[in-house]
């Protein structure tokens, strides 16, 4: 498995030293050349130095807002390009670390849409772990089937520790979904669990020899979950 995803772990404690000019240069080079899950959906990723938080947000010097327009898909889309820049953070030895509950200033908003932010800058502590040391469920609670590729998407981060994700593997495709949320649970988590489904898509993909995600028409059902989509 990618050694990254391995040791990763999200970071909510940073140095307010900002980076310097060349480690910012090389993010913008990683936010160019992002590899979407859906290249017909627009999306932007800016760097800023603040965000509006809740009580007990993260304090970062820098952080990532995601935008995009709003097409199906879209949700998806933001978790695996964003998962993608959260696995270059920890490679380069950065935290990083994905916000749920901030949101941009008025003046640093996108023209696009604002979807989610993520910190990242300086760790005060290690920005890797052991393997052990993840608290996740095991596979048999969210897949059937066996493809190596699962455990690296167990390991994936998701908004509250919820893994609200399920993967069905039959031959060399894997079926994806997410959990079916009652109506006030759907309010809060829905645009999160999606997100959490594409983080976790990011992780396959980079455990794949050779990618590719679309809907097919007549998937496997899978009882208390929706359908989002096949890796092939």
């Amino acid at each position: 498995m990618n050694e990254i995803i391995r040791k990763r772990k999200s970071t909510r404690k940073y140095n307010t030293e900002k980076l310097d000019t060349a480690t910012l240069e090389s993010v913008k080079v990683q936010i160019a050349d992002l590899v979407p899950l859906y290249p017909n959906i627009k999306y932007s990723v800016e760097i800023v130095e603040k965000t509006k938080s809740f009580i007990g947000g993260v304090s970062a010097p820098h952080y990532l807002l995601f935008g995009s327009e709003e097409k199906d898909g879209y949700l998806e889309n933001i978790g695996f390009v964003g998962q993608q820049l959260d696995l270059f953070f920890s490679e380069a030895g950065l935290g990083s670390c994905w916000l749920g509950l901030s949101k941009p200033h008025e003046k640093e908003a996108s023209l696009l849409p604002f979807v989610i932010c993520m910190s990242f800058g300086k760790p005060l502590e290690s920005p890797h772990r052991n393997v052990s040391d993840f608290k996740r469920k095991p596979l048999s609670e969210m897949s059937d089937g066996t493809d190596e590729r699962l455990e690296a998407a167990r390991l994936a981060p998701s908004g509250a520790n919820a893994q609200n994700w399920f993967f069905v593997a039959d031959n060399g495709k894997i079926h994806c979904y997410c959990k079916k949320l009652n109506f006030i649970t759907g309010l809060m988590f829905n645009k999160m669990s999606y997100i959490d489904l594409g983080i976790a898509l990011c992780h396959i993909y980079k455990e794949s020899d050779t990618f590719h995600y679309q809907k097919e028409t007549t998937p496997p059902e899978k009882n208390g979950y929706i359908y989002m989509g096949t890796v092939t």
